[in-house]
């Protein structure tokens, strides 16, 4: 293999061979090694090898070249040729300065001489590797780097590369007029019926693009700073108002003493202890105390359902007392000492209840105390922190200023820069208003238009209505004759067997009606009969209720007397030895809590007192540091004042 054609096209061959994704490059090198030993020598075999190598390496950088070129003329082109166009691009941008330019020629020279002639003026044309070419590679490689050692060299040679491009032009034109002369004979051939191609899809319709609009301006929905400058300048004046107020309330006047003399105080506290001793608050108008036990003589009155139902129950009970009574003679068992038992045993359980009781109502006071006492703690902490933040704020503020003059210098520069682009907004603004006013011009017209059509339809079915209208009236203003005569002592001669005349019924009506009141007077008599015997059995029945009223009285007052003489169950409670140590915790919390409040107060008063040593001195203090917030307003006033002049020069 000595041709220079099949050295480039055993390379183009082997790169189509190459995958990446599947094998690395040395162990395809290789490979390719030993198949290339039977077919060239090694001279020829280290060239095909190093230019496989460069191209696999270098792969992106000739992606660009030859992407570009099958773009730009993918009519006459194959894709198989696409490895044997990277192989060349690898041999003039790598190789063209140590093979120099008439081994290059030959290579050219050896293969598809109209092909290389394409490519070859695409690639070396001047423009091309200045522009895009150049752009293309920066991206990929430095764009120094590129420019200095590719395009520059690339460059350099394209006047050699033009002289070999018209040789290559008048080579091909000599070839194809020698493949001219010797005209061929016409063969026929069979017809060669091949499937209709499908139909291409339609290209899609292009999308209209909008048109990009101009963003907001942002000092539309941004407040203006001379508003927070005058409320930061109110806030000022009103802490310097509220120091002012203090230093006058703590200092006082020196010309005078407000405060009264011992003598005046002397007679006022004279007065006010007269006036003490003529008033009676603690007197006692009382007319004693109330009966504990009142005996209610009014009797209530009972519907007759409630002495029913009270006579009811008398005479249950009345069984009832019958039946036990009959039961003990006859050798029943008597449970009033198993009742008497269990009398005893509630008992017992509600001491025990109240006993619990009274613990947890002391638990809860002892924990509402262990509250208070660590919220104390909890605010002696907070205190420690609220002086660490207040350092911590200061410090902040501080920045804060520094950080605010650096904006403002920033806006300053960034007003100048946008004043520029705000020029010609009065015409723009003019043409759209321009725009709008025949817009509404045309709709305003177009609805003059319906409204006139559609108030001749309303006028039109307004007539319509109004004739209908009409019509009616005039078929209602026609009177029909409504006078008939009737005989109450006739038939209506409809031939029934039932049928009577107005007079009869008039007369079986009224026997009716007299019959009714007969039926309504027996009952009368009935219900009263009713009535006179259920008022002797209500009569009946009070009687018993009153005495069962009298026997349950008697037993509910033997109640109470034993009763009274039981021992309270407070007494019991207070007995109880856990309800007394949680009584002396509690008391114990409280005292914690009072020497507590003693040390806060002792704490205030000396602050108090250290406050007043220290007036003078913090006056002084208050008074440098309003004199420095006074200078620090000055100069930002001053600073918005130069900004707003700006801006009106910039918007002029």
């Amino acid at each position: 293999m000595t041709k220079y054609g099949e050295i480039v096209r055993e390379a183009a061959r082997l790169l189509d061979a190459f995958r990446p994704a599947q094998q690395s490059v040395e162990s395809f090198l290789e490979t390719a090694a030993v198949r290339l030993q039977e077919k060239c020598n090694a001279l020829h075999r280290k060239f095909v090898l190093d230019v496989v190598s460069g191209c696999a390496e270098h792969q992106k950088l000739l992606d660009v070249v030859v992407d570009a070129f099958y773009d730009h003329d993918d009519r006459c082109l194959l894709k198989a040729d696409r490895s044997q166009f990277s192989v060349i691009c690898y041999i003039a941008v790598f190789l063209l300065d140590d093979i120099g330019m008439e081994r290059f020629s030959n290579i050219v020279r050896s293969l598809d001489v109209a092909k290389m002639h394409k490519f070859l003026s695409f690639f070396f044309n001047v423009t091309n590797l200045s522009t895009w070419i150049l752009g293309s590679w920066s991206n990929i490689y430095d764009a120094a780097y590129v420019e200095a050692n590719w395009i520059i060299p690339l460059l350099r040679w394209c006047p050699k590369i033009k002289a070999l491009l018209d040789q290559l032009a008048s080579g091909a034109s000599n070839v194809g007029a020698a493949k001219k002369l010797p005209g061929k004979c016409t063969r026929p051939q069979e017809f060669t019926l091949t499937k209709p191609k499908p139909r291409p899809l339609p290209l899609p319709e292009p999308i209209p693009l909008q048109q990009k609009h101009h963003p907001v301006n942002p000092r539309i929905y941004k407040p203006p700073k001379e508003k927070q400058t005058l409320e930061e300048m109110k806030r000022k004046n009103r802490l310097k108002a509220q120091d002012d107020l203090y230093k006058a309330n703590a200092q006082g006047f020196r010309c005078a003493n407000p405060q009264p003399s011992e003598r005046t105080k002397n007679v006022i506290a004279e007065i006010t202890q007269a006036r003490d001793s003529q008033l009676k608050f603690n007197a006692v108008f009382t007319s004693g105390m109330p009966a504990t036990q009142r005996v209610n003589s009014l009797p209530i009155r009972l519907n007759t359902t409630a002495i029913l139902k009270q006579g009811a129950l008398y005479h249950r009970q009345m069984e009832e007392e019958i039946s036990r009574i009959e039961r003990l003679a006859e050798g029943a068992y008597e449970p009033s000492s198993f009742l008497q038992w269990q009398r005893e045993m509630k008992e017992k359980d509600l001491q025990e209840e109240l006993a619990k009781l009274e613990r947890l109502r002391l638990e809860g006071k002892i924990s509402h105390k262990e509250a208070m006492l660590a919220q104390a703690r909890m605010a002696e902490r907070n205190r420690q922190r609220a002086v660490f933040k207040k350092e911590e704020t200061a410090e902040l503020m501080r920045e804060y200023a520094e950080k605010r003059l650096q904006e403002e210098k920033e806006l300053r520069n960034l007003v100048q820069q946008v004043a520029g682009g705000h020029r010609n907004a009065k015409a723009a603004r003019a043409q759209l208003q321009e725009l709008k006013q025949r817009i509404v011009r045309e709709v305003s017209q177009q609805n003059r238009q319906l409204l006139a059509k559609a108030l001749e339809e309303a006028q039109a079915e307004l007539s319509r209505k109004f004739e209908l209208i009409l019509q009616i009236r005039a078929i209602e203003s026609v009177s029909p004759i409504r006078h008939k005569f009737v005989d109450v002592t006739e038939t209506a001669g409809h031939r029934l067997l039932d049928e009577m005349s107005l007079a009869e019924l008039w007369e079986r009506l009224a026997r009716l009606q007299e019959a009714q009141q007969q039926e309504q007077q027996g009952k009368r008599e009935r219900i009263l009969e009713e009535r006179q015997r259920r008022e002797e059995l209500l009569l009946e029945h009070l009687d018993n209720i009153t005495l069962h009223k009298e026997a349950v009285r008697q037993a509910t007052a033997r109640r109470q007397e034993e009763e009274a003489a039981r021992p309270a169950g407070q007494q019991l409670v207070l007995k109880d030895e856990r309800v007394a140590a949680l009584q002396r915790r509690l008391e114990e919390k409280e005292q914690e809590i009072q020497r507590r409040k003693q040390k806060e107060r002792d704490r205030d008063t000396r602050r108090l007192h250290s406050a007043k040593t220290d007036l003078p001195n913090s006056s002084l203090r208050k008074q440098t540091s309003e004199e420095q917030e006074w200078q620090e307003m000055e100069r930002s006033v001053a600073r918005l004042v130069q900004l707003r002049e700006t801006k009106t020069n910039t918007r002029h």
